[in-house]
């Protein structure tokens, strides 16, 4: 088991709070996801996790021990970081064996792990080269060889993809998420990139200025966003928000009788139906992307984005009918911008 609970954590930094009272559950063998913008605080919650900056207040347990105020080494957990920090003149080999040597591991026993994990990542025949014969991608392998050598069943990686180019960071992603399922880690992962976040993760944990805006799976983040913050940071392209007033699409005189009042409505651009009795749109661009393609469009002071088929016939400055489905419409208070049941 290795279940990971944060009570009421907060860190600050002099004056500025770099991550508010944090309660959050992360169950044993889950894969976990901090997602969100720059300086949103996931860095500094895997920071608390790992031991390396201590909580301003608050606890941290782990399978039910206290370890709040414990070192790393106490912790039972690896860390794989952004730059890899691997050492340029040693081998692959003495990288990945590093910490256990220094931990005076029997040579024996250092051989076998070696083996064991070599054999998982693919690096066998690559063990005596030193990182500067390697690829990006390989180095990342090294990085993750040399957390999994220690057996932990915790993992931290902090955007450990982010210095790879498109095509590998996919690859990665699949294998990443194969690993994690196949060893039974319980990985928490930081990221920026929603892509990542959406098809690895069995919790998200969305976060903006220090504080958790929503936790859940991918498809509930998705389909259920909390707040427009969480609408508009999810999914590309992102929900489209339109705004009110009195019954009224902002900026027309067009109703929207069965949302009466001054709210916001949310929905998703593949949910946007063409028809052409419906709301009247102008086309200000298009970007087409093969399978499909995203159509933006202007409807009074709003803009609306539809993912059509790549197939699809639409000009810009055409003139087109939307219809909004009142299933996939999510609405949201203009004050709170919380969701509306």
């Amino acid at each position: 088991m290795s279940k990971i609970e944060l009570n009421a954590i907060s860190k600050s930094f002099g004056a500025v709070e770099a991550l508010a009272a944090t309660t959050l559950t992360i169950a044993s063998g889950q894969f976990t996801v901090l997602l969100g913008p720059s300086g949103c605080g996931k860095s500094t919650t895997l920071r608390l996790l790992a031991g390396l900056d201590l909580p301003t207040s608050g606890q941290i347990f782990i399978d039910g021990r206290d370890v709040t105020a414990a070192s790393p080494a106490q912790r039972g957990i690896a860390m794989v970081f952004q730059n890899y920090a691997l050492f340029p003149h040693l081998t692959v080999a003495d990288n990945i064996l590093f910490g256990l040597q220094v931990r005076g591991t029997p040579a024996a026993e250092c051989k076998t792990r070696l083996a064991d994990t070599a054999e998982l990542l693919g690096l066998t025949a690559l063990l005596a080269r030193k990182p500067s014969q390697l690829s990006g991608g390989q180095q990342q392998r090294v990085a993750l060889g040399r957390a999994l050598v220690s057996q932990a069943k915790i993992c931290l990686m902090d955007e450990p993809l982010s210095n790879l180019d498109a095509k590998l960071r996919q690859e990665m992603r699949s294998e990443l998420r194969s690993l994690q399922q196949k060893l039974k880690l319980t990985l928490v992962y930081v990221t920026h990139d929603q892509s990542e976040a959406m098809s690895m993760g069995d919790q998200v944990v969305l976060l903006e200025g220090g504080r958790v805006v929503q936790s859940a799976d991918p498809r509930t983040l998705y389909a259920h966003p909390a707040t427009t913050f969480a609408a508009r940071f999810i999914g590309t392209p992102p929900m489209n928000l339109l705004r009110t007033r009195d019954g009224c699409i902002a900026g027309t005189a067009i109703p929207a009788a069965q949302f009466a009042g001054t709210q916001i409505l949310g929905i998703r651009p593949e949910d946007v139906q063409l028809d052409s009795a419906g709301i009247p749109a102008l086309v200000d661009s298009l970007e087409y992307l093969g399978a499909d393609q995203v159509v933006r469009c202007r409807v009074g002071e709003e803009t609306v984005s539809i993912r059509l088929a790549g197939g699809a016939q639409v000009a810009v400055g055409a003139r087109i009918g939307l219809k909004f489905p009142a299933s996939a419409i999510r609405i949201f208070d203009p004050e709170s911008l919380r969701a509306v049941a």
